[in-house]
């Protein structure tokens, strides 16, 4: 049985069922769709297993776990740093696995007025074929009363991913003060479940852009005629390991998950979009997460993120020093090498 879309509030104890029983798998929230067909593939292969499906903000989940709110045996990241940078040096984990990879986007809607010229002209035909962002694209950002929507950065990914593309873009096009001027325009959207999303601020109404995963735009725009999105260079859209050296020159500073061991406060630096998984160290389901993670870095999890996004890294990379640490189970279905450069 899957339990999915499981909303934990503040200060409920969470009491893990016994090892044969039990299976929390905390995740991005834009690995949802991926990781519905392989809990479902999982519970095939293991009837006897609740699954408990966790989906949100990777750091509110790194947060919630820290504190004893959320139970995660798997956690599964949209940036594989908040493992590398959060979990580990409070030892809630020992290794990260590279398991998949992407883009950003700039997404907008066809209906929305303030959008206009931001496109270059062509066919929007995802994921064959996807405009580029006109020159000087950011302006239309930058005009009066247009906002920017996403994620707080202290809280999720592509909220910082943003703030980093705005410094990128800075340093790209040599326009001082665009940064700043982009931040201005930004606005925080919470995160809404249940009765409260159809209240959300949505694009198009509250907000007319919003920096997001390729993957998930192309979604989006199967379902919805009027959503568009552009490409940016590969400078600014950290779609290309090769440029992480200059991608780390942006980078967001946090607060750390305030518990003994861990980072206060933590830096991370820009990088490549790479989604990172691990299993906790205290799980106390090791085996059944075992179970799951081979079945992710295995034909099963490769085909669904082929299906939905993001795009599967084959095999999946840990670093050499982390290699050690891994289940010997997923030793082959990983290859030992630098992450990044």
């Amino acid at each position: 049985m899957i339990c999915a879309g499981l909303v934990v509030a503040a200060g409920v104890a969470v009491h893990p069922q016994s090892e044969s029983l039990s299976l929390n798998v905390c995740h991005a929230g834009s690995l949802q769709a991926a990781f519905t067909d392989l809990e479902k593939a999982f519970t095939k292969q293991h009837p006897d297993v609740t699954v408990t499906d966790v989906s949100g903000g990777s750091v509110t989940l790194a947060r919630r776990l820290a504190s004893g709110v959320q139970a995660c045996d798997v956690y599964a990241s949209a940036d594989y740093l908040n493992i590398e940078r959060m979990l580990e040096p409070a030892g809630m984990a020992q290794y990260t696995v590279v398991f998949a990879r992407g883009r950003m986007v700039l997404a907008y809607l066809t209906t929305d007025p303030k959008t206009q010229g931001v496109a270059r002209s062509g066919e929007f035909n995802p994921p064959a074929t996807v405009p580029d962002a006109a020159s000087g694209w950011y302006q239309a950002l930058l005009a009066a009363d247009v906002r920017i929507g996403g994620a707080h950065p202290f809280l999720d990914p592509g909220g910082y991913r943003a703030h980093m593309m705005f410094e990128l873009a800075q340093k790209h096009y040599g326009v001082a003060s665009l940064y700043n001027g982009l931040l201005e325009h930004y606005t925080v959207i919470p995160a809404a479940a249940g009765a409260d999303a159809a209240a959300a601020p949505t694009l198009g109404r509250e907000y007319s852009f919003q920096f997001t995963y390729e993957h998930s735009a192309a979604a989006v725009a199967a379902r919805n005629p009027t959503y568009r999105y552009v490409h940016l260079s590969d400078q600014i859209d950290l779609s290309n390991p090769g440029n992480n050296r200059d991608y780390a020159r942006a980078e967001v500073t946090m607060p750390g998950l305030g518990i003994a061991g861990a980072a206060v406060p933590v830096t991370i630096p820009a990088t490549s979009v790479a989604w990172g998984v691990t299993i906790i160290t205290k799980s106390p389901n090791q085996q059944n997460a075992m179970a799951f993670v081979n079945l992710l870095l295995g034909p099963t999890g490769t085909a669904a993120l082929n299906t939905h996004g993001p795009a599967p890294v084959t095999p999946a990379v840990v670093s050499p020093n982390d290699y050690a640490h891994i289940p010997k189970t997923m030793q082959a279905l990983v290859a030992a090498k630098p992450i990044a450069p």
